[in-house]
Order: structure tokens, then C-alpha cells, then sequence
């Protein structure tokens, strides 16, 4: 995985930002130009925005699964994170300006055994059946889980699994790593 330098970060947030206006105001999607390495080369994101004043969770809608250039990613996630995060209600035009983007470059999942999970390093997704759950590196953090066990059973409880079910030899865990950046959050 290539790094995203500063520059391809400063752009990768401009553009999220643009693609949100363009699409609220005018239903089109953002079609971003470049040539730098890092934004062309297929990995998953997520886009998380927040309001300014305190921080709020606005929305959040990412892809694991590195399935398009990372500024494509970006920029459907952040359309997608805007207006079809199933626990708001869609960003309206005059929202926009309260709000903070920030950007998860993910690399690509890879199995994991529940042993090796590194609280703060790896994002984790588990899967079992048709049920899944994705949580973020920096969740942990967040919500103070402080241990392996501790950031399983949210990712668990995210997936509406139980630990404790006797089917969970039969499921599958993976880890990723990010890059995240975004906008300064105004308290």
C-alpha cells in the first residue's frame, strides 16, 4: 500500500466536501482528476463526518474491500455517509458547513485469529452467515475498550452476534489497518 501523502490527503478532503455539495444540491457525482499513486490505487474507505459544535456522530458508511481507486472510494462513501447512513436522517445543503469530514484509508482484510488482535493497530470485521460487523481501529479509543476481549465483544455485539454462541467456530475475523485524517473539529 502506497502512503497518502499530505497533498493527496488535502485533496482527497476537498473533494469529499465538493461531492457531498454537488450531489445534495444537484443529484450529479464528483468526478475527480488526478494522477497521484496513492488515490489511484484500489482500497477500501470510510467517511465519517461530525458536527463542529460538539463533535456529534453525523454519519459513518465506508467499504472494506478495496473495489475502486481510493478517491472513488472516497467520494462514494462520503455521498453514501451523507445521505444513507440508516441511523439519520439525510445531510440537507445548509447542514454542510457545520460539519467535519474525516477520511479511513483502509488496507485490505486479511484473516486473523482472536489471539493476534492489536487493540489500537487493527480494525476488525466478523462474519457469520449473512451477519456481519465492521469497527473501525480508533473505536477502542473511543468508547474505552481497552482490551482484545473487550473491542471482540463490541464488534460482536455491532454484528448482533453472540460470543458465546456455539456457532462461532464457523466464524470469520479480519483485520485491517487505516490511514485516517480528516478536518480540525471545532469543540
Amino acid at each position: 500500500m502506497l502512503p497518502v501523502g499530505e497533498g493527496e490527503r488535502a485533496l482527497a478532503l476537498r473533494a469529499a466536501r465538493r461531492a457531498i455539495a454537488e450531489y445534495l444540491e444537484r443529484g450529479t457525482t464528483l468526478e475527480v482528476a488526478t494522477r497521484a499513486p496513492s488515490l489511484l490505487e484500489p482500497r477500501g474507505s470510510f467517511v465519517t463526518l461530525r458536527r463542529r459544535e460538539g463533535g456529534a456522530l453525523r454519519g459513518c458508511r465506508g467499504e472494506a474491500r478495496p473495489a475502486r481507486p481510493l478517491i472513488a472510494s472516497i467520494i462514494r462513501e462520503a455521498i453514501l455517509t451523507a445521505t444513507d447512513d440508516p441511523r439519520f436522517p439525510p445531510v440537507k445543503p445548509e447542514e454542510l458547513p457545520g460539519l467535519t469530514i474525516k477520511i479511513s484509508a483502509l488496507t485490505p482484510p486479511v484473516p486473523i485469529s482472536p489471539g493476534e488482535v492489536v487493540v489500537g493497530k487493527h480494525g476488525l470485521i466478523v462474519m457469520r452467515g449473512k451477519r456481519s460487523g465492521l469497527l473501525l481501529p480508533e473505536v477502542p479509543a473511543h468508547f474505552g475498550l481497552r482490551t482484545p476481549e473487550e473491542f471482540l465483544a463490541a464488534l460482536y455485539q455491532k454484528a448482533g452476534l453472540s460470543a458465546d454462541d456455539p456457532s462461532r467456530d464457523e466464524d470469520r475475523l479480519f483485520a485491517f489497518e487505516t490511514e485516517a485524517w480528516g478536518e480540525p473539529e471545532v469543540g
